[in-house]
């Protein structure tokens, strides 16, 4: 027998694809319609997002907008100009406050940073004119004091060759140099601890 009717379940499903590829039709259609302005528009809104969202340096925002659809290279390069002139775009200030706050929020050094602003794209001129002004202000020699004050408080001074090389290694990973540091943890190091216990350091 024939049947004349669809269960509804078949009917559900073919709905379904049907609703699908017409909201996929539409917006095709609505893309394809998008004027050159329109474009830059919905570019510049998506920037405006992004850096309102976290502060960015140029070249992140510019990888940002570029991932985005309908996005171009002559209009995300236009939206980055036209940021730049508003004055919401700025590597100086962005590598400056980026390095100011990491410092303020805990004692770490020069070359710690120096890695962050290359991760963020930040050219490395840019990047050193930041931390000259940052460390003008607080000395990588009293942020290293700092960091091994804090260390002490929790696990006390090293009284081991091992408990030093802990110490030494916590300090280069924070950023410091491996000059500052071997000073500083034969500074911070028991006295009963003779040379050779420091001969790496």
């Amino acid at each position: 027998m024939t049947t004349l009717f669809a269960p509804a379940y078949v009917r559900s499903k073919s709905e379904s694809r049907f609703s699908v590829d017409l909201m996929k039709s539409a917006d095709k259609t609505e893309k394809t319609q998008l004027t050159p302005e329109a474009k830059r528009r919905r570019t510049f809104d998506r920037a405006i997002k992004l850096i309102s969202a976290k502060s960015r340096s140029v070249a992140e925002l510019r990888e940002r907008l570029l991932e985005g659809q309908n996005a171009t290279k002559a209009d995300v390069e236009a939206v980055i100009s036209r940021l730049k002139e508003y004055g919401y775009l700025d590597d100086e200030r962005f590598a400056f406050s980026y390095a100011s706050l990491r410092v303020k929020q805990r004692p770490i050094g020069r070359r710690r940073l120096e890695r962050d602003l290359k991760f963020k794209k930040v050219a490395s001129a840019v990047a050193g004119e930041a931390l000259d002004l940052v460390y003008a202000e607080t000395s990588e020699e009293e942020l290293i004091d700092r960091a091994i004050e804090k260390r002490l408080r929790t696990k006390g001074k090293p009284k081991t060759r091992p408990e030093a090389k802990t110490l030494f290694d916590h300090l280069l990973r924070q950023g410091f140099s491996f000059e500052l540091v071997s000073a500083k943890v034969r500074a911070a190091s028991k006295p009963e601890l003779d040379d050779a216990d420091h001969a790496d350091f």
